[in-house]
């Protein structure tokens, strides 16, 4: 069976046509990237996409959408797109239709991923555990946070909201950053800490309590200097960024009664060698009387180009088995 995979972001759709498999995980087309802003909506850019392929599309598609999938009427943060479940399988002239969390879907595809796929970050070495509860978390825009459970051959994707929990300090800076951020919000939640627009917040905070100024920076070039070590302060706010990632990736794991955790995204890809390194490390086991059952849990990164894709193709495939 063939159908159109779609990954909705606030800022891309991406298309490929997705080719389900009976023993084997989908495979997938060449990737269609559109800007969301030069379309009024999907029926734009799903036309698009039907005619680079020379006009005719499957008769289904499954689509990730960056938010939560519920209500009449699904809304985009980053652009002027709305979805409406209900018509939207005529909207664009299909017959079945399937519509994920965008996280959930990552989730899906972490699920199909080769053990080449996922690199080795910490814990155990080896394969995923083939039962258990394996929580996938990723920083970008926001922090996305989804279960995986595996039981009996099945695979099983529960969506969460993880990245919305309070956030709790564990030493004076991030006390410091805590009183800075509810300044501005009268509630914090751990994405506020540790996720793409974050790092400006820990950055701009560092600077203050040094007495130091700081260059005006987008995130995008913020981020490039952290990473490539040619600012300092930077790189410092970047170690500080990894250690609450540590801290907040153990908390949801011991939550979810997990057995693994899988780091996912293109942020996490860039910053591999410090979620190798004690700064996470040390942060993701420190959990008192937890800490030996912590060193247990195997640690994976999460490594596809169109992860997105795969898992909203992975999704409806595990669908069609229940």
């Amino acid at each position: 069976m063939k159908l159109v995979a779609v990954d909705l972001g606030g800022t891309h759709a991406r298309f490929a046509i997705a080719e389900l498999h009976p023993d084997r995980r989908p495979t997938l087309s060449e990737t269609v990237k559109y800007r969301t802003a030069d379309f009024a909506g999907l029926p734009g850019a799903w036309a698009a996409f039907a005619e680079a392929q020379g006009g005719a599309l499957p008769g289904a598609a499954s689509i990730a959408i960056a938010g939560p999938v519920e209500g009449d009427l699904i809304r985009f943060t980053n652009n002027s797109w709305t979805i409406r479940p209900a018509t939207l399988a005529a909207e664009l002239g299909i017959d079945r239709l399937a519509l994920f969390n965008d996280f959930a879907a990552m989730a899906a595809a972490v699920g199909v991923l080769d053990d080449s796929e996922l690199i080795y970050l910490g814990g155990p070495a080896g394969p995923l555990p083939a039962d258990g509860v394996t929580t996938v978390i990723g920083p970008g825009t926001g922090l996305g946070v989804a279960q995986l459970l595996r039981h009996r051959g099945r695979r099983i994707v529960l969506a969460t909201e993880g990245g919305h929990i309070d956030f709790a300090a564990l030493d004076g800076f991030e006390e410091r950053l805590l009183t800075r951020m509810r300044e501005r919000h009268r509630r914090v939640s751990v994405e506020r800490i540790v996720s793409g627009p974050a790092l400006a917040d820990i950055h701009a905070t560092l600077a203050m309590l040094g007495g130091r100024s700081i260059v005006p920076r987008d995130d995008a070039a913020l981020w490039a200097a952290a990473i490539d070590g040619g600012d300092p302060l930077a790189a410092e706010a970047l170690n500080r960024f990894t250690m609450a990632f540590g801290a907040i990736a153990g908390d949801l794991a011991l939550a979810h009664g997990a057995h693994s955790v899988v780091i996912t995204g293109g942020l996490s890809n860039r910053i591999e060698e410090r979620l190798r390194g004690p700064l996470f490390q040390d942060r993701f086991r420190a959990k008192g009387r937890f800490e030996a059952r912590m060193a247990q849990f195997p640690i994976r990164l999460a490594r596809h180009p169109e992860a997105g894709l795969l898992g909203a193709a992975a999704a409806f495939q595990e669908d069609q088995r229940s």
